[in-house]
């Protein structure tokens, strides 16, 4: 199998663009991950994406960056043994200026077994950047 470069491969979070492509993770939510203090996610959709990415890459150094303080725990893991699957955004809601919901399925597969994460995420925009705030399963 070809060892694609960032430019080339799709990004994790299945975003498309206006014609329906698939975005590269250059052009989604590595740009995120890798300088975040400089590019932080546009809006809570864009977040939740990248934070799906993050796990998918083993990435818990952003996970917990853009995790509000006021519920961010001391550490995550990133499960060395589950392979990510895909990502459903099921909707995006403002609910005032500074505060948006995002509900998702996220689908990965651990020990041979499908498993899936379905959530109503919170997301609070704090000094100009979005932060995972908490989530409801659903």
């Amino acid at each position: 199998m070809k060892n694609l470069t960032l430019i080339e491969q799709t990004c994790h979070c299945g975003r498309t663009n206006s014609a329906g492509k698939l975005l590269t993770l250059a052009a989604c939510c590595v740009r995120y991950l890798n300088d975040f203090e400089n590019t932080p996610a546009p809006d809570a959709e864009s977040l939740m994406r990248s934070r799906y990415s993050a796990f998918v890459m083993k990435r818990s150094d952003y996970v917990l960056a853009t995790w509000h303080a006021s519920t961010r725990p001391a550490s995550v893991s990133t499960d060395d043994d589950a392979k990510w699957l895909g990502l459903d955004v099921r909707r995006h809601t403002m609910t005032d200026a500074d505060h948006a919901e995002v509900e998702f399925v996220a689908r990965y597969r651990i020990s041979g077994r499908g498993a899936r994460i379905h959530e109503l995420s919170r997301f609070v925009r704090d000094a100009g950047r979005w932060y995972y705030l908490d989530g409801e399963p659903r």
